[in-house]
């Protein structure tokens, strides 16, 4: 079996950033697929799963009303390895095109303090594994990343 391309990143020396990680033809359009690294990988605590979920949640809910982007927005999800986030967007994109964006959806990340959009019984099927002071942290902590961000970052290592 052929070895997908994201494994064949070297996850030793990835650092957070924002990565492309692939571009896909579907019909007559291009997907990019984005990788939003907020831990280093191997080298630090993976996020727990409350606070990954929580942030998936509140980054769901503001990319997709976005007022430019919503109507681009494919996905927004987590990783399994819990060191990012994997956002799809319709488009032909290079990461630094995102940037602003991924500074909104932080910077809402890291000051949101109302109820978490979607978190109920009725809403969610684990509505219950959510850490929103986490969540904050987070965003506080990729929103510096991302505001300090250099160009070895924006594009994977070799």
């Amino acid at each position: 079996m052929k070895t997908i391309a994201s494994f064949t990143i070297n996850h030793l020396t990835l650092l957070p950033g924002v990565y492309v990680s692939r571009k896909d033809s579907v019909g007559d359009s291009v997907v990019t697929t984005f990788d939003l690294r907020v831990t280093r990988p191997n080298a630090e605590p993976v996020m727990n799963t409350a606070e990954v979920h929580t942030i998936e949640h509140l980054a769901a809910t503001f990319l997709r009303n976005h007022p430019d982007f919503g109507s681009r927005i494919v996905y927004f999800g987590p990783m399994g390895c819990r060191t990012g986030f994997y956002l799809l967007l319709a488009g032909d994109y290079e990461s630094a095109d995102i940037l602003p964006l991924l500074r909104e959806l932080f910077a809402f990340i890291r000051d949101y303090k109302d109820d978490v959009p979607g978190a109920s019984a009725i809403e969610c099927g684990n509505y219950l594994d959510m850490n929103l002071p986490m969540a904050n942290y987070y965003g506080a902590r990729y929103l510096e990343v991302l505001e300090n961000i250099t160009p070895d970052r924006l594009v994977y290592p070799d």
